[in-house]
């Protein structure tokens, strides 16, 4: 059936992102609250008319998808281009001249060894280790850091962020915050991103490379533009004031003449699973730390040495010792994993669960990744993976499934 494992993949996360109760999730999160009133993002009705499904994520009523299928618009992405209203996403800045080792006491990141205008991948960890979120932060310059969290994360994020700052002023530190409640955040991701926002502005985009940041004018507006994304591909993330914002989005559809179009939720979780990126809620929690997750490269040198961040006790023991369980990818026969599925070996032993799971538009065949006990880690060890009591054979495999396109100096 042409898209079939996509449209089940489909129904799967809207039914998942309307139960209530559920847990707050990135790509496909469900509503923690669902009798209270959703946030809309200033694209809501831009969404609406372009033939968007509204479903209830984190708070926010979010396009799943449009009129194409999630499986075409995955394929798309690859192809030509997707553009993504994130604006749900949480942006902040830090401000003043102890910005830097402040944010440093709450995340794993070398923010100190980052060059003015760039950014890295980080984890806000617990006191155990845990992940409390995962968030792209940048340097923008050694009294500013600007960083985007999740939404489902907010609530929790700046109220922990928030207490500590609270702490660390009362010491006399110099830092301060802005939330950007008032600008709205575009993710335009693909092989024809770079050369259709070129366009729209005047700044050389050839000279911004993946994990940079700069604040251009982009069709007539002052943003704060990010070469990263969440698709394994080239893209930006373009935050706008909110008032440009629709007007913004149109003028990308039409530079690109129809080929890159709107993208909603269900293919933004294929594209990342494919790219093999965690979703927090699904991939991550407060109980995972960043070297269970394979994140350990994102652990700076110098805060191997020295620590200073929560939970640093925890994690810098299993990067010497190595941690008891590891995040894996996997392929696999039968259904599609899904969330949760258990993972056993022949003999029947459970050594693990799925975290993310489905059909892979781009290659064809199930993918997902999960954690399992260390020593049932490397690629080619083969297990089973149980969906509806039923065994399938599994084969654990390096990630990401799909090659990733970052822009990169060669």
């Amino acid at each position: 059936m042409r898209g079939g494992g996509l449209w089940q993949l489909g129904q799967s996360l809207t039914r998942r992102v309307a139960r209530p109760g559920a847990v707050p999730r990135r790509g496909l999160a469900a509503e923690a609250e669902a009798a209270a009133p959703l946030k809309k993002t200033v694209l809501h009705d831009f969404h609406v008319e372009n033939g968007g499904k509204m479903v209830p994520f984190a708070g926010w009523s979010m396009p799943i998808q449009y009129k194409d299928s999630i499986m075409d618009s995955t394929l798309n992405c690859r192809s030509h281009g997707s553009l993504f209203d994130v604006s749900h996403m949480c942006g902040l800045s830090l401000k003043g001249k102890n910005s830097v080792p402040f944010l440093e006491k709450l995340v794993v990141a070398d923010v100190a060894g980052l060059r003015p205008g760039s950014g890295t991948l980080t984890v806000f960890t617990n006191e155990k280790g845990g992940t409390i979120d995962d968030s792209v932060i940048t340097k923008v310059t050694d009294d500013h850091i600007y960083l985007v969290v999740n939404a489902g994360c907010r609530d929790k994020d700046l109220a922990h962020i928030g207490a500590h700052m609270e702490a660390f002023r009362a010491k006399g530190g110099d830092v301060s915050w802005h939330i950007h409640d008032e600008r709205s955040l575009l993710a335009l991701q693909g092989p024809l991103a770079a050369p259709v926002l070129q366009l729209l502005t005047k700044d050389d985009l050839s000279k911004i490379y993946f994990g940079e940041f700069r604040t251009p004018v982009i069709n007539g507006a002052h943003c704060f533009l990010t070469r990263t994304g969440y698709t394994g591909e080239d893209g930006f993330e373009i935050s706008v004031p909110s008032e440009n914002a629709v007007e913004l989005a149109k003028a990308i559809l039409e530079k690109s003449q129809g080929k890159i179009r709107l993208t909603g939720l269900g293919a933004r979780d294929s594209l990342r699973l494919e790219a093999g990126l965690c979703l927090y809620g699904n991939d991550m929690e407060q109980h995972v730390t960043a070297v269970e997750a394979g994140l350990s490269w994102a652990i700076g040198k110098r805060r191997r040495a020295e620590g200073g961040f929560l939970g640093a006790d925890v994690i810098l023991k299993q990067l010497a010792e190595g941690p008891a369980v590891r995040r894996v990818g996997f392929f696999s026969a039968g259904p599609p994993p899904r969330s949760h599925s258990e993972i056993v070996t022949g003999t029947g032993e459970n050594i693990g669960e799925v975290t993310s799971g489905g059909f892979s538009p781009c290659l064809k065949k199930n993918i997902a990744m999960g954690y399992v006990k260390s020593g049932f880690h490397k690629p080619g060890t083969e297990v089973k993976i149980v969906i509806r009591g039923k065994s399938y054979d599994a084969a654990v495999t390096k990630m990401p499934f799909v090659p990733t396109k970052y822009y990169k100096p060669t």
